[in-house]
């Protein structure tokens, strides 16, 4: 297939008609023309420029890199793990393609295919209409794949796996729920609107119905990292500013060498995108609240209130590592403790009721984006794995490793498109 002709791999149109979708039960995507509008934010198409001023502006889907990553960070998060259920290659690739319709509507503010109403009376809505009337809320949707949909004998795709997609190896202290980790298809979206981006899953997870299946989900409030650095740092569930060195969305140099694979890397159809990583991090809160303002800021190596490194005055100083402890999670996390090893994160905080034994269920819902696992999210852990003395109040719980494809260019291409054509 060559690019840019709109076809698929399988000779199929990955947006069929809605008569043909009613035939499987109405549960797919229709394109329409209702449209409810929204302002453009000033971010280049992909994400990785200006930061949209206006949160319920919308964030342009094409461009060269999936938005999500370099964008502005936005307020909240619904993250989505599906297991891919159809054994059909042709009907995984029509799904991906139906997706990327939908996205693409619903990031500028626009329902799915004909709407919630106003279609015929006889089959379900094309949007579940929960986002009606609300703005775009800088909605990006991010999608990756899992080591597990290049199994051997599913869909054809063994000799793409890329090397840079390991396995995560266990570290130290993982107590990882298998529920909660792995999946076929990731799907990260984030809004400055909590309701847009449930909304947004929710619509993925209806068109997906009979082949792909929510492994399991994941919400998020509260960013713990920023790529606007000129913007206030925000702070995680133990109070501390997270995230200040963080690489900045603008800073186009820093993400071509960290974060975006390059041609000659890995994989091919992988040039533009990146690998994320995905953990859930369980904080013992309740034994934290316990410690005192020293300690808690000796393991840190920073101070509570400005956030300066230990030795320093303000946030923004560079960190004199010798001033920290050996233990101290800024020392061990910094790109000079791990060989140059640089992530870009984008976590969010979460509290997902109680544990059964009267503590919050809460933490950080890690992520983190990075050219190569292997020189990225591999070495850093190891590292806080081994020593880190923020261990005794966190455990992560579950883990997932994704390929993120570069953006969708243009109407015509469809996320995954270079990987399966």
């Amino acid at each position: 297939m060559e690019p840019g002709n709109g076809g698929t791999p399988e000779g199929r149109d990955p947006a069929p008609s809605r008569r043909a979708l009613l035939g499987w039960g109405g549960a797919g995507l229709a394109l329409g023309a209702v449209a409810a509008g929204g302002a453009v934010a000033a971010v280049r198409p992909g994400g990785d420029a200006e930061p949209a001023s206006d949160s319920g502006a919308a964030v342009p889907f094409h461009g060269p890199h999936q938005a999500g990553i370099a964008t502005a960070v936005q307020d909240r998060l619904h993250f989505a793990s599906f297991d891919v259920t159809t054994k059909d290659r042709a009907e995984l690739v029509a799904l991906l393609g139906e997706w990327t319709r939908a996205a693409e509507r619903m990031t500028a503010g626009r329902t799915v295919g004909d709407g919630a109403y106003g279609g015929l009376a006889e089959a379900p809505p094309d949007d579940t209409g929960e986002a009606l009337g609300l703005r775009p809320s800088r909605l990006t949707l991010t999608i990756g794949f899992g080591p597990s949909l290049f199994a051997a004998g599913r869909f054809g795709l063994e000799d793409r796996r890329p090397e840079a997609l390991v396995d995560l190896p266990k570290f130290p202290g993982d107590n990882l729920d298998p529920t909660r980790s792995g999946g076929d298809l990731g799907v990260q979206a984030c809004a400055d609107d909590p309701q847009v981006a449930v909304h947004a899953i929710r619509n993925l997870a209806r068109i997906g119905m009979g082949r792909a299946s929510v492994r399991w989900s994941q919400l998020g409030f509260g960013k713990t990292s920023s790529t606007t650095p000129d913007a206030q740092t925000p702070r995680n569930m133990m109070g501390f500013k997270d995230g200040t060195r963080n690489i900045a969305g603008t800073d186009a140099a820093a993400l071509r060498k960290h974060v975006w694979v390059a041609g000659a890397d890995d994989a091919g159809w992988m040039t533009g995108g990146s690998y994320l990583v995905a953990r859930r991090i369980r904080m013992h809160i309740e034994t934290w609240d316990r410690a005192p303002l020293q300690e808690q800021e000796d393991i840190f190596g920073r101070d509570k209130g400005e956030g300066a490194p230990a030795g320093r005055s303000k946030e923004r100083d560079e960190p004199f590592l010798k001033a920290m402890l050996p233990t101290a999670h800024v020392r061990l996390a910094h790109p000079d403790t791990n060989g140059g090893a640089t992530i870009l994160r984008r976590g969010y905080s979460f509290t997902d009721g109680t544990d059964g034994l009267g503590r919050l269920d809460a933490g950080l819902f890690f992520l983190a984006y990075q050219r190569d696992v292997r020189k990225g999210f591999v070495p850093v852990q190891r590292s806080l794995a081994a020593d880190d003395a923020l261990n005794e109040y966190i455990q992560h719980v579950g883990s997932a490793v994704f390929a993120v494809p570069p953006g969708v260019r243009d109407k015509d291409d469809w996320w995954g498109r270079a990987l399966f054509s």
